[in-house]
């Protein structure tokens, strides 16, 4: 079993997506809008260049995602994102560049349990976790 994030934006899907690209690597196999997926006639005119489905393959994960009309959009919370990185240096650049205009909640440090750990939410709303446990 593999569990996948599929994460809900107001309406910036697709630059989260794009940032998401640059932090992480990997590619973006899928970004398709509203006009894209039929039958667009019951869909708001200013909602088809929404994103109705985004897919970020990550190699052995993706990561997906979509815009949510207003109505049904809720801000996350209750969980993190938590992403496992094998390098310091590598969970560093990762932690940082999802930190530019976010929020860090727990500075990237070393802990008991790993050799680099922090918190933050980015600057789309979506909360991360870095973690690069300590080698056995």
């Amino acid at each position: 079993m593999k569990i996948n994030p599929y994460l809900m934006f107001s309406g910036n899907c697709e630059a989260a997506f794009k940032f998401y690209q640059q932090c992480f690597g990997g590619k973006i196999v899928t970004m398709m809008t509203h006009r894209e997926a039929p039958p667009t006639e019951h869909v708001p005119i200013e909602w088809h260049d929404k994103i109705m489905h985004a897919c970020l393959d990550l190699g052995d994960r993706l990561l997906m995602g979509s815009d949510s009309p207003d109505e049904h959009f809720e801000t996350p919370q209750g969980f993190y994102v938590q992403v496992s990185i094998e390098s310091p240096e590598e969970a560093e650049r990762i932690f940082h560049a999802l930190a530019e205009n976010g929020k860090v909640k727990m500075p990237i440090d070393q802990t008991f349990w790993s050799v680099r750990f922090g918190m933050l939410v980015d600057q789309f709303g979506t909360p991360w976790m870095i973690n690069c446990e300590k080698v056995a």
